[in-house]
């Protein structure tokens, strides 16, 4: 079953997402993952099948798997313990949604970065630092760093995310909450790039957020998934260049051979795409939990 539009969820709705519906439930919030795909901050208009059932149910995997770091937002993903009456919507919420605390959320996204690529490989290449880190010199694409990084950014009020430096964060939500959300971000990063290892996959970086409840961190949102997470195939990688990726690679392929402008409207995606595309999330989710996907 596809997913796209969730308006049978009677239920105000708190946020929209380009790919999560999340509906207000009082001091609770319903999570669900739809199958919409986005690429440079477009929702396209093709569905990806299962991508919503992996993204969610990646997040419950490793949310459990982290929880001794810290606590997390899930109270269940069982559909038949949501109340509101929700547990007859089960064959359309069940592995694609999770019911969790409502928590005030950190004005942060704390990324941590193990090797250079993306943005971080951008600034390196212009500065030789990160977020104001500066780093040894010669490193190639693709590098893996001498330690770990936290390179935080902030919610931009429109547009993109605004990269800072850990002084600039301390600035905006104080030094406490910055140091923790430091510690605790390369705390996660860490157990999990240990984890990948032994599945052959290497966590080359990650974004989370966070926020706050009766004074508590808690892990919210999302959690290292293909949608917030470059994990490589160890199998394949080779520094000095740029590596396949479990996530939306043949999405970004298709875009450059057709040149998009990368503004609205997305073009359709071609059927070959959206199979790829599908079977990488699918590997993505049984090589991480070594489950196959019911």
């Amino acid at each position: 079953m596809l997913i796209n539009d969730t308006s049978f969820i009677e239920l105000p709705v708190f946020i929209k997402g380009k790919v999560r519906n999340v509906y207000d439930l009082g001091d609770k919030l319903l999570v669900v993952v739809t199958d919409r795909i986005s690429a440079f901050d477009v929702v396209f208009p093709n569905l990806i099948p299962n991508k919503g059932r992996v993204l969610n149910s990646i997040s419950e995997f490793w949310f459990d798997y982290t929880s001794d770091v810290v606590a997390n937002h899930v109270i269940t993903t069982d559909v038949s313990l949501y109340p509101e009456g929700l547990s007859r919507f089960k064959e359309e919420l069940s592995g694609r949604s999770m019911l969790v605390k409502k928590v005030k959320m950190a004005e942060a996204e704390c990324i941590v970065r193990g090797y250079l690529e993306g943005s971080g490989l951008k600034d390196y290449q212009k500065t030789g630092s990160i977020c104001g880190i500066k780093l040894p010199a010669g490193l190639k694409q693709g590098q893996k760093l001498p330690e770990p990084i936290f390179t935080p950014s902030t919610k931009a009020l429109e547009g993109h995310d605004e990269n800072v430096s850990f002084d600039e964060l301390t600035n905006r939500i104080g030094s406490e909450l910055a140091c923790k959300l430091k510690d605790v971000s390369i705390a996660l990063y860490n157990k999990a790039s240990s984890y990948a290892e032994s599945k052959g996959l290497i966590l080359a970086d990650t974004k989370f957020e966070f926020g706050i409840l009766d004074g508590e961190l808690i892990a919210a949102d999302e959690m290292f998934t293909p949608d917030s997470s470059r994990f490589w195939d160890a199998s394949e990688y080779e520094m000095g260049r740029a590596q396949k990726s479990f996530d939306k690679q043949f999405v970004r392929e298709y875009l450059e051979k057709v040149k998009w402008d990368k503004k609205p409207p997305a073009p359709e995606l071609p059927a070959d795409v959206i199979e790829k595309t599908e079977a990488k999330y699918i590997e993505a989710y049984e090589r991480i939990t070594g489950k196959k996907l019911q």
